[in-house]
């Protein structure tokens, strides 16, 4: 069984920005018979400063990965923030993610499960993989149809992460699918004097750890210049790489 890949820039830049990385995504997939999701926030409302660009917003981010999947043919995944956010953005995604921050949220869980679409939920960075148990009932007790867990690592002290790869076989006792974020999961949050450092290097060796545990997907922000990126530029890969750090992974 092939595994997921989920791939995007971290936030909705631009329409160009949303064009450039989904014509790349169908490239990839034509050639090596994938079937990428394409992911990217219409809001980042989690972001370290005030000052830091969130996105264009719901309904306008909803209008713009609308026109990438009538145009590409790309399933869609975005992250839910609120629980109104749940029914418009499943008009438009096949799959809706709750951030790590806000797996516990039940009013959120619950929201994103009545819409019939798939539930993502990311582990919390102070969450076991064994305490995902709890928030996955509660999604499948609002009448979820399928849902996901995604790793993400761990608080490791202040301003960093460590992942303990022993949480994947321990989410997949409660759901089939388990995603690593091998971006994130490389961050150092908070570290740069009101924004997020860390160190794209460790990408494909997060990916290809998680693949040793166990891991049924992958999530890979990517940018074509990612280091100028407005969100999470530290971590993306570079779209140029991103093709054949999945076929190693295949």
């Amino acid at each position: 069984m092939q595994p997921i890949f989920i791939a995007g820039p971290c936030v909705i830049e631009s329409q160009e920005l949303l064009d450039t990385v989904a014509e790349q995504l169908v490239k990839i997939n034509d050639k090596l018979g994938t079937d990428i999701i394409f992911k990217a926030s219409f809001d980042k409302a989690n972001r370290t400063s005030i000052h830091s660009f969130r996105g264009p917003g719901l309904d306008k981010g909803l209008e713009m990965l609308a026109e990438v999947k009538q145009k590409y043919g790309l399933r869609i995944t975005t992250d839910i923030h609120e629980s109104y956010q749940a029914e418009p953005a499943s008009q438009v995604c096949d799959i809706l993610q709750i951030p790590a921050f806000l797996c516990r949220q039940t009013d959120l869980l619950m929201a994103a499960a009545k819409t019939g679409k798939i539930v993502n939920i990311k582990k919390a960075q102070f969450l076991s993989g064994q305490d995902m148990q709890f928030p996955v009932e509660k999604a499948l007790d609002a009448g979820a149809v399928e849902v996901w867990l995604t790793e993400r690592g761990n608080s490791f002290g202040y301003q960093n992460l460590v992942v303990d790869f022993r949480n994947i076989p321990d989410m997949k006792e409660f759901v089939k699918t388990v995603v690593m974020d091998c971006t994130h999961s490389v961050q150092r949050p908070g570290a740069g004097q009101g924004k997020t450092l860390g160190d794209r290097r460790f990408v494909p060796a997060m990916a290809h750890a998680a693949k040793a545990f166990g891991a049924t997907g992958y999530f890979f922000e990517t940018h074509p210049d990612p280091d100028n990126g407005l969100s999470d530029a530290a971590n993306m890969i570079e779209l140029s790489q991103l093709q054949g750090l999945i076929e190693s992974l295949l």
